[in-house]
């Protein structure tokens, strides 16, 4: 691992890291967990083996990113964020990689701090879940959810701002259109 900073507090067991990323202190990457180019894992974040990490990943301070879990590129995880893998755990029943539930969190996505997302679920890119936002259902693109359990209240562009009534970014200036029931939005 070159190009790779691990603070001396922090513990980088993985042989999967790409350049450029940095686990700083009291983070913990597991072995066999893979984590892209260009990641920041912050303070007291936990990176699973079975974890899949994209290039540009931040994981910020004390999130949980378990087996199963894969983010793409330039996703963002604020703090104290966590992930499920077992609809039914039981601490008498051991269960192997293969029994766990995969989730998938599309390139561009932000979840704010303290959203707990609930394994079998796909975050479309660009989509941004609000801080302490509990995610069970399937997150179109570029929607914006709140709550528990989360629902859309609006959508966001790529700049992550609000957009209008008429799918316009006020700030970036993008225009974008729907791409079908259930399929979020596209650039116009």
């Amino acid at each position: 691992m070159t190009g790779v900073f691990v603070h001396e507090r922090g513990l980088c067991e993985s042989t999967e890291v790409g350049d450029g990323t940095r686990v700083w202190a009291f983070a913990h990457v597991l072995p066999g967990a893979r984590v892209g180019r260009d990641c920041n894992i912050c303070d007291g974040a936990f990176v699973e083996t079975g974890a899949v990490l994209g290039d540009r990943v931040t994981v910020k301070n004390g999130t949980l990113v378990f087996g199963g879990v894969t983010c793409e590129d330039e996703v963002f995880l604020g703090p104290n964020v966590l992930f499920t893998n077992d609809f039914r755990p039981r601490a008498h029943i051991k269960k192997g990689p293969e029994a766990l539930i995969d989730t998938l969190v599309r390139h561009n996505a932000t979840l704010g701090a303290g959203t707990v997302v609930v394994c079998g679920t796909e975050i479309g890119a660009f989509a941004f879940a609000g801080a302490g936002a509990v995610v069970t259902k399937d997150v179109e693109p570029h929607a914006f959810v709140v709550g528990n359990p989360a629902v859309r209240k609006g959508w966001v562009c790529e700049c992550a701002a609000r957009l209008d009534d008429d799918l316009h970014c006020t700030e970036c200036g993008l225009d974008f259109v729907t791409a079908g029931e259930g399929k979020g939005l596209t650039r116009a």
